[in-house]
C-alpha cells in the first residue's frame, strides 16, 4: 500500500473513531445510539469505499503517465544510439 492510500485509510480511520467516540459519550437512550452507529458506520464505510476507489483511479493515472514517460525516454534513446552508430 503507498503512502497515498495509507493517508487516505488512516483519515478515515480517525474520522470513524471520533465519531464514534462522540456518540459514546452524548447522552442518549442505548437504542438510539444504535441506531445511530449502525447508520454512521454504513455510511463510513461507504465513504471509504469511494475513497478507496479514487485512490485506484489516482494511482492508475499515476502508473499510465509513467510508462508513457519511460516509453518515451526509450524511444529518445533508441534514436540517439542510432544517430549515434549512424555518425560512426
Amino acid at each position: 500500500m503507498n503512502s497515498t492510500n495509507k493517508f487516505i485509510v488512516g483519515m478515515a480511520a480517525a474520522a470513524a473513531a471520533g465519531a464514534i467516540i462522540g456518540m459514546l459519550v452524548a447522552p442518549e437512550k442505548g437504542k438510539d445510539l444504535q441506531k445511530k452507529l449502525a447508520s454512521g458506520t454504513k455510511d463510513w464505510l461507504s465513504e471509504l469505499g469511494s475513497l478507496l476507489d479514487l485512490g485506484k483511479d489516482v494511482v492508475s493515472k499515476a502508473k499510465s503517465k509513467g510508462e508513457e514517460a519511460v516509453d518515451e525516454v526509450g524511444s529518445q534513446f533508441k534514436e540517439s544510439v542510432k544517430t549515434e552508430i549512424g555518425r560512426n
